[in-house]
């Protein structure tokens, strides 16, 4: 072992932290930061945007504090009484100390230094700085070294250095450089979760670092670099990582695929079982923060950091029906004592929370507390505060946000039926207002829940194209809705070019094709009815291309379609190398019949070098088998057909039994509706990807010809991140049940691509068995297997 005292190491190279004596010694000498920070070029380890909200004023505090402040505002001036962050006046650094760290800096860097060394030299150090931890944490030059001493010293020492500035954690995590310690620490706790064995000396330091904390937490909460720590604290309670929780500002896309249910919201995820190390810990922090006694909850309401506090707590209680009981009616105002008997609303309550659902930070509040609330809290919340006044707030910058979540988050039909009462009829007038948003949550619910489907595509037709207006323009606008909406001649408005596909456009048209082709009648003449280079154009826009799809794997009509298909003929080829074309191609490829699709694997022939190198070309080449009708159309030919016929069985078989046979050759399309079909979607991938495969130049083991003991297996499949393109899985189709297994006759046969018999194999057998696979496209007992193997 290795122990290095404070004056053990010679002097290597000695760093000057004049700039850390004087003039950083307090809060007020914190904007020499930025200063420092560019002459030094030292970036801060883990730093990170900070995390606001989506909008344009994200960086604002509205609290009344810049946020570069200590952060109390408001808060500030309205109690007096409490302990300020900005009278703690941090010590100097004796020269000593500081020269000690500078050359631990330079061991610790250096290469030479293994794992067990390292471990060791950094807890030495931790060892060394205790007692001044307060004043090493908030150093801007020093934190850094602490930061790396933490990461890589034992959960001993780790633990050690917590507990001994536990009484201090307040200042340390509201200081620009202290924040990032105690985060690098937290952070690094976490990773010790998973050894048992320092489950009790974890608990034992968190206990310390809470019962700090609630001493004043709501100085905590409502400072700008507190606010990330406490929200990190909570999670490591919870046992999850705060990556996990997606905020408005750290990706947009996330909230809105949620939103229109192009995703699972994750929200859903935390409610699911999970190991939660220190649940008494997560309650009891949570609680005493919002204690109604200690905190003055009209100062949470209105912060900004506060708010993102309070979200992660309610995201992290989300399933826990009785902590939420106890602690949304805190958030909202409201007396607690009656809050389950669903009457804890009063009035007084309801236009105090109306007009907070107009402010920045409380609408991103309301937004989590709707998807988070039971359904008696729901139910109450939409009948006394929303209810009747949906299209004023509708209207609000902030406001409409809420009324997204309201309507996504609706729990049953009548919730839908009731808001769509008071917005229907208004959706001409939200568009005009650039409230898009909240008619495509609307158009996304009624689709999800099945009801008002026929009269929603017909509002939404009537908001975009009079009546005695041609429906052929009905898709045209809806791609360029601002550009529609702002023209000075509407009447005359043609296809612009040179312009984006408006994103929310694009994300109401991908809902509406989710709907049965029956309600969108005139939305499928429209799209058919565009003109080649206007298909064209749609398809290389990213939001464009989303809408092209969509339509491809909808419940419309094949024939439709291939209309489509059709207008691009001659462009696939540049399409494929674009970063969203290769999931439109793969698409157009599924909706063609076999002389459209050897066309399109035709087109991609000159661009395989290109697709190659691109993210998802080879997923693409693969999928097509571009190389093998390169080198062998009619095994392709044959290939292809083989694969109809196998999706067509299987859908005869598992599919929905209300839906013609003539769908069968693309069953998956029917997204529109979560049938038995689109829980079989791995499975009709690995078909496809098994069917390949046994076509292919090297000899291969035939689809689903397994030996020995495996069975068939219909869950669990691995997937590949790329969107729509399934991930090579050798060990897919592995048995689920035991008392089926493939027989010895399928077993014992090796398909090659030349049609030639392995040794030990008689020669007429390996014909047949080809001969009846190109036929049927499954083998016999194959399917028996497969049909088995699914319905147990």
């Amino acid at each position: 072992m290795v122990s290095i005292g404070l004056g053990a190491l010679p002097l290597r190279k000695h760093k000057s932290h004049s700039l850390s004596q004087e003039g950083l010694m307090s809060d007020e000498g914190k904007t020499s930061y930025d200063d420092v920070g560019k002459r030094r070029k030292m970036s801060r380890k883990g730093s990170k945007k900070d995390s606001g909200f989506h909008r344009n004023d994200s960086n604002k505090n509205h609290s009344g504090g810049a946020p570069g402040a200590t952060g109390k505002g408001k808060y500030a001036q309205d109690n007096t009484g409490s302990v300020s962050q900005a009278s703690f006046v941090r010590k100097q650094i004796d020269p000593e100390t500081a020269k000690y760290f500078s050359e631990i800096s330079n061991v610790i860097e250096g290469s030479e230094v293994d794992l067990e060394e390292r471990a060791a030299i950094c807890g030495n150090a931790l060892e060394e700085a205790r007692g001044k931890e307060v004043e090493l944490a908030t150093d801007y030059i020093i934190s850094h070294t602490m930061q790396t001493l933490l990461e890589g010293c034992s959960v001993d020492h780790l633990c050690a250095f917590l507990r001994s500035s536990a009484n201090d954690f307040p200042h340390i995590c509201t200081d620009r450089s202290g924040s990032h310690v105690a985060e690098t620490a937290l952070k690094s706790l976490a990773r010790h979760l998973e050894d048992d064995e320092n489950h009790s000396l974890i608990e034992e330091t968190l206990s310390a670092l809470c019962q700090a904390i609630l001493e004043n937490p709501v100085d905590i909460m409502c400072n700008c670099y507190g606010s990330h720590v406490l929200r990190r604290l909570l999670c490591l309670c919870k046992g999850v990582p705060i990556d996990s929780l997606e905020f408005h500002s750290t990706n947009p896309s996330v909230v809105l695929a949620e939103r229109f249910n192009l995703k699972s919201s994750q929200v859903d995820g935390l409610k699911s079982p999970q190991n939660q190390p220190f649940p008494d810990q997560l309650k009891a922090l949570i609680s005493e923060m919002l204690d109604p006694l200690r905190a003055d909850i009209a100062i949470l309401q209105a912060n900004q950091y506060s708010s993102l506090v309070l979200q992660t707590a309610l995201k992290l209680l989300a399933g826990q029906e009785e902590e939420l009981f106890h602690l949304i009616p805190i958030l909202l105002g409201c007396p607690t004592d009656n809050a389950s008997e669903g009457n804890f609303i009063e009035v007084k309550t309801v236009r105090k929370v109306r007009r907070l659902v107009e402010e920045n930070a409380y609408s991103h509040l309301m937004e989590v507390i709707l998807a988070v609330a039971p359904d008696t809290i729901y139910n109450e919340i939409f009948t006394k505060v929303f209810k009747d006044s949906l299209f004023r707030m509708s209207s609000h910058p902030s406001g409409n946000f809420v009324i997204q979540a309201l309507v996504s988050h609706a729990r049953s039909q009548e919730h839908i039926k009731l808001i769509f009462e008071e917005l229907g009829p208004k959706f001409r007038d939200l568009l005009e207002l650039g409230r898009a948003g909240v008619v495509a949550a609307l158009v996304a619910t009624n689709q999800r829940l099945q009801i008002n489907q026929h009269e929603c595509c017909q509002a939404l037709a009537d908001a975009v194209c009079l009546r005695d207006e041609s429906s052929v323009c009905i898709v045209p606008r809806l791609l360029f809705l601002d550009n529609y909406l702002y023209s000075e001649d509407k009447a005359n408005w043609s296809w612009p070019n040179g312009i984006k596909v408006h994103v929310l456009g694009s994300l109401i048209l991908q809902s509406i094709f989710r709907y049965p082709s029956e309600f969108i009648k005139a939305y499928i003449t429209s799209i058919a009815s565009l003109e080649d280079k206007y298909v064209l154009q749609a398809s290389k826009d990213p939001a464009g291309a989303r809408v092209i799809e969509a339509f491809l794997v909808s419940s419309t009509p094949a024939k439709q379609k291939y209309k489509i298909v059709v207008k691009l003929r001659g462009h696939f080829g540049e399409l494929s190398v674009l970063p969203s074309g290769a999931f439109t191609i793969e698409k157009c490829f599924s909706a063609s019949n076999m002389s459209m699709k050897e066309t399109i694997v035709s087109e991609l022939l000159p661009f395989q070098t290109e697709l190659s190198k691109s993210r998802q070309g080879p997923y693409l080449l693969k999928n097509l088998d571009v190389e093998g009708f390169a080198k062998r159309p009619e095994v392709w030919r044959s290939r292809q057909t083989s694969k109809q016929s196998a999706f067509k069985e299987f859908y005869e078989e598992f599919g929905p039994k209300d839906v013609k046979s003539s769908r069968s050759d693309n069953f998956l399309a029917d997204s529109h509706k979560k049938t038995q079909a689109e829980k079989f979607k791995g499975l009709r991938k690995e078909i496809d990807d098994r069917l390949s495969s046994g076509f292919s130049s090297k000899p291969s083991t035939p689809f689903l010809a397994h030996q020995g003991s495996t069975k068939l297996k219909t869950s669990g499949y691995q997937k590949s991140k790329a969107r729509g393109f399934p991930k090579d899985d050798d060990d897919v189709f592995k048995g689920k049940n035991k008392k089926h297994k493939i027989s010895k006759d399928s077993s014992s046969i090796k398909n090659t691509n030349d049609g030639e018999t392995l040794p030990g194999e008689k020669s007429s057998t390996a014909k047949n068995e080809k001969k009846r696979r190109r036929k049927d496209g499954l083998s016999k007992s194959s399917d028996k297997k497969l049909k088995s193997g699914i319905s147990d």
